[in-house]
């Protein structure tokens, strides 16, 4: 039987979390630790079939900077499908809830995208933002060249986004993307 549960990253038990990452790790062929970090001090979203943790997402608030304003993101993390599990809608499951998450408590949503998953964040009303990237560093703001059009976004309603113009990230460790 498949569980859905959300559960704030300090909800979550030893078990838990070793699970995700065990998952993730094997998701992404050996996940980074600032990916581990950046996926966590949010909500995640936890997809079960019985015992088994076949999927996981995580949104995590960031501040993004457009058109003069600081929008609080809720930033998506870590969506991962086990190999043996594709196909079967859990990446569907984890958008849905992750969606839901964002649009209730956020400005914006954001992720960076890998190829692959261009076209199904196209079909649930991501859009891709085509202006340049840049991010806010210890040393001012820099642009992120080699992010600029990996980046999408998830409007919410009364919140204005010109898809054209500079996006900022807040400064992390890692891919600041």
């Amino acid at each position: 039987m498949i569980d859905i549960r959300l559960a704030h990253t300090a909800l979550l038990d030893a078990t838990d979390r070793a699970a995700a990452r065990a998952l993730l790790d094997i998701v992404f062929d050996g996940l980074l630790d600032d990916d581990w970090e950046h996926a966590t001090g949010g909500m995640h979203v936890l997809v079960r079939d019985g015992a088994d943790l076949v999927a996981h997402g995580s949104v995590v608030q960031r501040r993004l900077l457009h058109g003069g304003r600081a929008l609080r993101t809720g930033y998506v993390e870590a969506v991962g499908v086990h190999p043996a599990r594709r196909g079967e809608g859990h990446a569907a499951a984890v958008m849905t809830a992750v969606e839901e998450i964002i649009r209730g408590g956020y400005d914006l949503g954001a992720l960076g995208s890998s190829e692959m998953a261009l076209g199904f964040h196209k079909a649930r009303g991501w859009r891709v933002w085509r202006g340049p990237t840049a991010a806010l560093t210890p040393d001012g703001v820099r642009r992120t060249s080699d992010d600029d059009g990996g980046v999408h976004v998830l409007p919410v309603d009364g919140v204005p986004l010109d898809l054209d113009g500079e996006l900022v990230a807040d400064w992390r460790d890692g891919d600041v993307w």
